[in-house]
């Protein structure tokens, strides 16, 4: 019998590094992954909002996954997100994604238009029913609430396999345990945003954080000091990353541009290998250049780690 894998602490999202000519370099995503692994995390996911699947097709997702389980090769869980605003084709993506052989099936509650909460649980309802594996929701919702307590009490009651919950907003560290209280504890919630919030949220019982995989080890770090309860130790070391996270996710093409640059910067992928695949927002001389070196002041923090080690 397969154990199952846990998530904890970090689960970064993993980019898709294209070449100049937007193609993807399969190679450079499987150091990605080899990074990932070696970084001792839980697990890492793709092709998620971070990974720019929404300007991929669905025959690239899917190798995509391909490389991410075969270069994990059993070291680290990969959670395949299974992205469609149709549950019908969502849920056949998940049920490939099973087959394939990935570990967790996450995906993203549509939020194109305004549905009723019935609809949001028929709709992942009909996710979890295509799947044997653990389910991860994604929920962002910009223009108004994402699910609560109510809403994963439901669906845990309906469906065993709903194990995890994604929640991307500020102030939440009341929602976060009013929906461990709801569920007794039976769904894991993790902070995306690239984990701004997560010396907040230790507290409050989060089970992880969703964040880049650039700095995802120093991020590791910063979260086991902070369930040891070294708060000071983990705001030293988590001072030198924040400041990426915030500039970054101003704008989420943005993030895509820096997050590369950092990865290249550290020998994780090529220089040849940081394109954002078209349309994209290309920064300006300035933005890019201030960009670049709060990129460098997370690179004090990779320092400062291994010194620790």
């Amino acid at each position: 019998m397969t154990v199952e894998k846990k998530l904890t602490g970090v689960v970064p999202i993993v980019p898709t590094p294209f070449r100049e000519d937007e193609s993807i370099d399969f190679d450079a995503l499987a150091s990605s992954i080899d990074f990932a692994a070696t970084c001792g995390l839980s697990a890492c996911c793709l092709p998620a909002f971070g990974s720019e699947f929404y300007k991929m097709l669905e025959s690239e997702r899917k190798q995509v996954i391909e490389t991410a389980i075969k270069a994990a090769s059993g070291r680290i869980a990969i959670v395949a997100q299974s992205n469609h605003p149709s549950s019908k084709h969502a849920a056949a993506l998940a049920k490939m994604h099973t087959e394939m052989g990935a570990d967790v099936i996450s995906f993203a509650m549509p939020r194109t238009f305004a549905l009723t909460q019935a609809d949001q649980l028929d709709y992942a309802k009909r996710m979890c029913d295509a799947t044997s594996l653990p389910v991860l929701i994604q929920d962002f919702n910009p223009g108004g609430p994402t699910v609560g307590g109510d809403f994963a009490r439901q669906l845990a009651d309906a469906c065993p396999n709903f194990r995890y919950l994604k929640l991307e907003e500020p102030l939440m560290s009341a929602k976060v345990v009013a929906i461990r209280q709801a569920t007794d504890d039976r769904i894991g919630v993790l902070e995306g945003w690239g984990g701004m919030y997560l010396l907040d949220l230790i507290p409050s019982g989060i089970c992880g954080l969703m964040p880049v995989l650039g700095y995802a080890d120093v991020l590791q770090k910063v979260w086991t000091l902070g369930q040891a309860g070294e708060f000071e130790q983990a705001m030293n070391l988590f001072q030198y990353v924040l400041p990426q996270t915030v500039y970054a996710l101003q704008n989420m093409e943005l993030l895509h541009t820096l997050e590369k640059k950092l990865l290249a910067s550290r020998g994780i992928i090529p220089e040849s290998s940081t394109y954002v695949r078209k349309p994209t927002w290309t920064p300006d001389t300035h933005t890019l250049e201030h960009g670049l070196k709060v990129n460098e002041w997370s690179l004090r923090a990779v320092k400062i780690l291994t010194e620790l080690r």
